[in-house]
């Protein structure tokens, strides 16, 4: 597990020099504490961090094969490197390493920009063809490991994260009003856009080529979209199919000569992974998991009743919003707004699991690969309600106004969204609403009219991106329709932009068996109603098939996840840290909000009747993100 960069002056034809990479790579030095390496020749550069997991002695980075004529940098793990290394063996490759990183140089030898569909595990990749004269990057099928890149006229550079690629001299810096707009709705900014102009993402599972002073950028994976689903299949069958699958994407997760242990939310998929790591284990799993000291947001009970089932070596740590001095440095990580409360409890995990080991497994992918949010059954009754008259909802809406509600578990905040999400005109709005922190009608009444002007065209870009998933998939039933827009954008673009961060920044390096792509594959293969029983059974062949390996309670319970106590810490702890932010003159002088608007939603949440945090929350985290990187940047 590494941070990678490179430059490539193909316009200039100017020297990169190890200066230039060092700029740039000291900035990814939490992804890899252990080691550095640069390969530099005439006008192109590869630089690495290394945090080292298997071959410790030989596996520095970055990696040429035997004629010097292509050079690899690469960040992530390969699970089946080892059967691909002993095909390439018998096809008269030389290896000098017994690392996965030059298994992937050969790979592209033999296979060209084809090689990334032969891998199974994480990656970002680039490769320097030096006869041709092509770099080729590469992300894995679900974007676990990022890749920021961007091409102006002289130059293409890469790095593993934003914050480091803007080390790079001559960037745009133009701040790009449609990212904005987009991190408002969604919570997170999804690729291929970056929050300046000229700076992009490469998509999960896309191939990018650049030759001859020429982009081209392909997908090569993509989930069984209008396959035939396993609708006659027996059910014991199925359950036999998912345990082996599930079962064998943790075993090849346990490939490491560091210590490794396993997150322990106490939900249903950390259990799941955390029991099928003790069947492959000859020695006590180690666990690790954090709660609060708000007893209704906290999990720490649960997750103690697996580690007791399976008599784990047990860590536990309680977050409290009195760690608000971690906040800054939270935005920082990140490098572009990011807003998924969970990034908190996420950090601080890492960082005591990171006290012990070096690798740790993860239940990141169960909700959207066998349906797990309540969402999706909200979307699946709003059918049941869809004949009733718009105005007998917005009475309904009304009625429940005057009752407090307090994010995220409460009844009528419940209540609340699900009238809101029926009275939106069509699907895709739909779910928009359910996803969004500020949906758009919300997003628009917040927003200066000076910044309106500056969306122009690109204001809604949010519900234009997520309708492109949608369509994608018209056969499908509603369960897997909404479980693969979710596989392609809230998965990839927020929680695996989360964990890479979060651990990384802890130099931990964080797996997630459920995202296995044969996983992945054959959980999109099963109809929905097996994963959406009814209205309240979310995830039930994944219960059914392990629910002897848990404990009753944890089979038994519904969805909790990370919820956060954000109502109460921003009307006690953080109250004033918020205003002392978020009102300051300087925050309300950048122009993107109405300040009427902003003091609106402060004194509401304030009364208790209405419960903003993750709202606060978001517009909190904007503007620590400018205060750290874009403080006198221009909103272009």
């Amino acid at each position: 597990m590494c941070g990678i960069c490179g430059i490539y002056n193909y316009g200039s034809g100017l020297p990169v020099t190890r200066e230039d990479l060092k700029a740039v790579n000291d900035r990814l030095v939490h992804r890899g504490p252990d080691a550095e390496g640069f390969y530099t020749r005439e006008n192109i550069g590869l630089a690495m961090r290394r945090l080292s997991i298997i071959d410790l002695s030989t596996g520095a980075q970055p990696i040429s094969n035997e004629s010097g004529s292509a050079w690899i940098v690469f960040n992530g793990e390969i699970y089946n490197f080892q059967e691909l290394r002993s095909e390439l063996l018998s096809r008269g490759h030389k290896f000098t390493t017994k690392s996965d990183t030059e298994t992937i140089l050969h790979l592209y030898e033999e296979k060209g920009t084809d090689f990334p569909k032969y891998l199974r595990g994480m990656f970002a990749v680039a490769i320097w063809d030096v006869n041709s004269r092509r770099l080729v990057l590469a992300r894995d099928r679900i974007g676990k490991k990022p890749l920021f890149y961007a091409i102006t006229p002289y130059r293409l550079a890469f790095a593993s994260e934003l914050r480091a690629l803007r080390a790079v001299k001559d960037l745009p810096a133009e701040i790009n009003p449609a990212a904005i707009d987009a991190y408002l709705t969604l919570q997170y900014i999804p690729s291929p856009l970056s929050v300046f102009k000229g700076i992009s993402k490469l998509e999960p599972a896309s191939v990018l080529v650049f030759e001859n002073g020429r982009v081209s950028v392909s997908k090569y994976w993509d989930l069984p979209v209008g396959g035939p689903k396993l609708s006659g299949a027996d059910t014991g069958e199925l359950k036999e199919r998912l345990c082996a699958e599930l079962s064998e994407a943790v075993r090849i997760r346990l490939m490491s000569e560091v210590p490794l242990g396993a997150f322990l939310s106490g939900g249903i998929d950390s259990s799941i992974v955390t029991a099928l790591m003790a069947r492959h284990s000859d020695v006590p799993v180690k666990t690790f998991s954090i709660g609060f000291k708000e007893e209704k947001f906290s999990e720490l009970g649960y997750a103690r009743q697996v580690a007791e089932m399976y008599g784990t070596r047990h860590t536990e740590f309680v977050v409290e919003a009195a760690m608000s001095d971690m906040l800054e440095t939270l935005a920082g990580n990140y490098g572009e707004p990011y807003a998924d409360p969970s990034a908190l409890p996420s950090y601080f995990v890492s960082r005591e699991t990171r006290r012990h080991v070096t690798v740790a497994l993860n239940g990141d992918g169960g909700d959207e690969a066998f349906g797990g949010y309540l969402r999706y059954a909200a979307m699946k009754a709003e059918r049941l309600v869809a004949g009733v008259p718009s105005c007998l909802k917005a009475a309904a809406l009304a009625g429940i106004g005057g009752f407090p509600k307090t994010a995220p578990f409460d009844f009528f905040w419940r209540l609340e969204k699900f009238l809101k999400v029926s009275l939106m005109p069509d699907m895709e709005s739909r779910y928009l609403s359910a996803m969004s922190f500020f949906n758009p009608a919300e997003a628009s009444g917040l927003y200066s009219t000076s910044f309106l002007n500056l969306l122009g065209r690109d204001k809604g870009y949010a519900l234009r991106y997520l309708s492109g998933f949608f369509a994608q998939t018209p056969g499908d039933d509603l369960v897997n329709r909404l479980i693969y827009t979710d596989l392609r954008s809230y998965l990839p673009e927020c929680l695996m932009t989360k964990m890479d961060i979060a651990s990384m920044a802890n130099s931990l390096e964080a797996r997630s068996p459920f995202l296995d792509h044969k996983v992945l594959e054959f959980g999109f293969s099963l109809p929905g109603n097996l994963k959406l029983k009814g209205l309240s059974g979310t995830k039930w062949i994944l219960k059914e098939t392990f629910k002897d390996m848990l404990p009753p309670d944890i089979y038994r319970r519904g969805k909790m996840g990370f919820g956060v106590p954000l109502g109460p810490w921003f009307r006690g702890e953080l109250k004033d840290y918020w205003a002392g932010v978020c009102l300051s003159h300087k925050a309300l002088r950048r122009g993107y909000f109405k300040s009427e608007e902003l003091f609106r939603l402060w004194d509401e949440h304030q009364g208790g009747r209405l419960d903003h945090g993750y709202k606060l929350w978001a517009l909190m985290m904007l503007e620590l993100w400018h205060r750290q990187f874009a403080d006198d940047y221009k909103v272009g």
